[in-house]
């Protein structure tokens, strides 16, 4: 069977793609995933509050004394903690595109139209294939409401997508009243593409020393389940293509992803875990569920098991939740 597909208009030779990850930041880590099969590469994100803040130490240097500005750097990280400096990621995305043959995928986290815009613009010059926006917001305020929040993230879509010539897929989490309708609107945005979902990171609290303790928490299996039930309901009337991100540790969660409705599977805990040879097994293994089960093109699989498509759709809506919780009975 021949794997090709098309994700934001890109012919890929196969639905597997590296997603966001420190992967890309080194070469040598790009060459083999590319020797492993992958299909596209996907940089890590590249944040508004690192360009702002680099700005900001530009400014201090040219425009002010030592102690300028120390108010304003408050608000922001020390670049210490971004693994790519702004420039070091052009140049990164330019030696990237020399590298391999496959698609590069560049990858923008602001907060605010102006912080989106002249960076999606250098990005695209520096060779980026598409864009991927990463709709990380974490509100704390109760005076910002969930329409307000929408508008603004509907506006960096409409005005980056209107910007560059190349597609724009837009990175969500699963915290939406209506995912399907913010999905429509984003479509209605400019936008090309979609990828479900980008995965919040949790502080933890230690209780003996009183303080906060972050620990990166690689994803697993269990993951798959949210972003299966999503892409079944968004993608029978969803214009754009479509990606899942996060739990995919094998073919047969490629293949359920594929049958929700995504047109690519990015993959990171895994590679992270098991090295970028872990993809060409997963390709191999996925490549003989399909000859053994006789698909004749990866279009008769994408969807097959939707929302409109699957013999049971009452599984991904209320009518389930409400079946499974009278079902369980407790131990006595």
């Amino acid at each position: 069977m021949n794997l090709a597909t098309t994700y934001l208009g890109l012919p890929l030779a196969h639905p597997l793609v590296p997603g966001a990850s420190p992967l890309a930041d080194d070469l040598d880590m790009v060459r083999r995933l590319e020797d492993a099969g992958a299909a596209a590469i996907v940089m890590r994100s590249l944040f508004e509050e690192q360009v702002a803040m680099e700005s900001l130490g530009a400014h201090q240097h040219l425009d002010g004394p030592a102690n300028a500005y120390v108010e304003a750097q408050s608000y922001f990280p020390s670049t210490d903690v971004f693994a790519l400096r702004a420039d070091a990621y052009l140049r990164q995305l330019r030696r990237i595109r020399e590298t391999v043959a496959v698609p590069v995928i560049a990858s923008l986290s602001g907060t605010t139209p102006g912080g989106w815009l002249d960076y999606a613009r250098q990005l695209e010059q520096a060779g980026a294939h598409a864009l991927e926006l990463n709709m990380y917001s974490l509100p704390s305020s109760p005076e910002l409401n969930a329409a307000d929040i929408e508008h603004g993230q509907l506006q960096i879509v409409s005005t980056v997508a209107q910007s560059v010539r190349i597609p724009v897929a837009v990175k969500l989490s699963p915290f939406y009243t209506s995912l399907p309708h913010f999905v429509a609107a984003v479509a209605k945005a400019g936008a090309r593409g979609v990828v479900l979902f980008n995965r919040f990171y949790q502080p933890d609290i230690d209780i003996e020393t009183l303080d906060n303790v972050q620990q990166l928490h690689l994803s697993d299996s269990s993951e798959l389940l949210l972003r299966l039930r999503w892409l079944a309901i968004v993608s029978p009337r969803c214009p754009l293509s479509l990606a899942c991100s996060g739990g995919v540790h094998s073919a047969s969660d490629a293949v359920k992803a594929l049958m929700a409705g995504a047109h690519a599977v990015q993959l990171v805990s895994a590679l992270l875990v098991h090295g970028p040879s872990f993809l060409r097994q997963i390709l191999a293994d996925l490549q003989r569920w399909l000859d053994e089960h006789e698909y004749e093109s990866m279009a008769q699989l994408c969807g097959s098991m939707n929302h409109a498509r699957s013999p049971n759709p009452s599984a991904y809506e209320r009518a389930n939740y409400i079946r499974l919780l009278s079902s369980f009975h407790p131990r006595s």
